[in-house]
C-alpha cells in the first residue's frame, strides 16, 4: 500500500554525476557551480559523499533562462579570451591578474606542464564595466608596481588558494573539517610545528583535503599541483598559522582527538619525537611555469593587505 511506502534519504537526492546530466552541465562545470554556490549540495546521510536534492534540481531548472543562464554563470576563459572580453591586450590582462585585480577561479596544466589560469567570464565583464576601473584598463602603472612586477610579483596562485579555501570552509560542517581545510594550504612541516601532539596531528590529517587532481599520484603534474596548493608567501603563511591555531582550539573543545589509553598510550608518548622540524616559512619554492606574456605598464593600485585569511575571505563574501 502507498501509505506504507518508506522514503529513504537517497530517494530524495542524486549523485553529482546524475545531477550534472539533469542540469546539462559537464562534470567540471558542475563542480565549479558547486564551488561557487550556484548549485547547493547536502551531505550523504549514508556516508557516500555529497549529493544534490531533487528539489534543488527543480529549482535550477525552473529558473528564468535555464539552461543558458546557468551555463554562462560558470563559463571560464583563459588569458586571450579574457583580454578580449575586457578589450585590453593579453599582456595588460596578465598584469592585472598578477597584481591580484582579477582572480582566477581554477587552472589546468597543459602538455608542457605549464599553468593555465582560468577566470569567470561573468566577473571579467563586471570588472570592465565598472567606471572606477577605467584607469586600470587604459592608464599606466605607478613605478613602484612596475618594480614589483619586474621582481616577480604574481598573486594568481595565492588568490586561487583564497578562493579554494573559501569553498573548503563553506563545505566544512565542524571545527575539525575547518582546521583540515586550513591545514591543506600549509606545508606539513608548518602543521607539525603547530600541532605537536602526534594523535591530534593524525586526526587532523583525516580532514585535510587533497589538492585538485592533476595527473597520476606522484607524477610531476601532481607535485606541481601540490606546490600551487601550498602557501609560500610569509604573510599568507602567518595568517594561515594563526587561523589554524584558533580553529584548533575550537576543535579541541568540540571533540578532542581520539588517542590510545593505558600502557599503550604511555609507551607511544615516550617514543614519539617531541621536537618539530625547523620552520619552512622563509623557504620559497621554485617559480611555476606559466603561459602568460611578459608585463608592461598601466595604472593600478597597490594590492591591499589583509589581517588574516579568514577575515579576508569574510570581506570577499560581504
Amino acid at each position: 500500500m502507498a501509505g506504507n511506502t518508506i522514503t529513504k534519504p537517497s530517494d530524495l537526492s542524486c549523485t553529482p554525476s546524475r545531477a550534472a546530466r539533469e542540469l546539462g552541465l559537464k562534470r567540471g562545470d558542475f563542480d565549479l557551480a558547486v564551488h561557487l554556490g550556484r548549485v547547493r549540495t547536502v551531505p550523504d546521510e549514508e556516508g557516500g559523499g555529497r549529493r544534490v536534492t531533487h528539489a534543488e534540481i527543480d529549482r535550477l531548472r525552473s529558473a528564468a533562462g535555464f539552461p543558458d543562464t546557468l551555463l554562462e554563470s560558470v563559463r571560464t576563459v583563459g588569458t586571450t579570451e579574457g583580454a578580449a572580453l575586457m578589450e585590453v591586450t593579453s599582456a595588460r590582462f596578465t598584469r592585472l591578474a598578477r597584481l591580484g585585480l582579477v582572480v582566477p577561479v581554477k587552472y589546468y596544466l597543459n602538455r608542457y606542464r605549464a599553468v593555465v589560469w582560468l577566470y569567470l567570464a561573468e566577473e571579467l565583464r563586471q570588472f570592465a564595466a565598472d567606471k572606477n576601473h577605467t584607469s586600470l584598463l587604459n592608464g599606466r602603472t605607478p613605478e613602484r608596481l612596475r618594480d614589483q612586477l619586474q621582481e616577480g610579483l604574481d598573486l594568481r596562485p595565492r588568490n586561487w588558494r583564497g578562493r579554494h579555501l573559501g569553498f573548503l570552509l563553506h563545505q566544512a560542517t565542524d571545527p575539525w573539517e575547518r582546521a583540515g581545510a586550513l591545514a591543506a594550504l600549509l606545508d606539513p612541516v608548518q602543521v607539525a610545528e603547530i600541532v605537536q601532539d602526534p594523535y591530534e596531528r593524525a586526526h587532523l590529517n583525516r580532514f585535510r583535503p587533497d589538492p585538485p587532481a592533476h595527473g597520476a599520484p606522484g607524477s610531476a603534474a601532481a607535485h606541481l599541483a601540490e606546490r600551487i596548493m601550498t602557501a609560500d608567501d610569509p604573510d599568507e603563511i602567518s595568517w594561515l598559522r594563526a587561523d589554524l591555531t584558533q580553529v584548533l582550539d575550537e576543535a579541541r573543545c568540540h571533540r578532542p582527538a581520539p588517542r590510545p589509553t593505558g600502557e599503550l598510550a604511555v609507551s607511544r608518548r615516550t617514543t614519539e619525537p617531541t621536537v618539530p622540524p625547523p620552520s619552512l616559512s622563509k623557504r620559497r619554492p621554485e617559480p611555476m611555469p606559466e603561459l602568460d606574456p611578459a608585463p608592461d605598464a598601466e595604472q593600478a593600485p597597490e594590492p591591499e593587505r589583509s589581517r588574516g585569511m579568514l577575515g579576508w575571505l569574510r570581506r570577499r563574501s560581504a
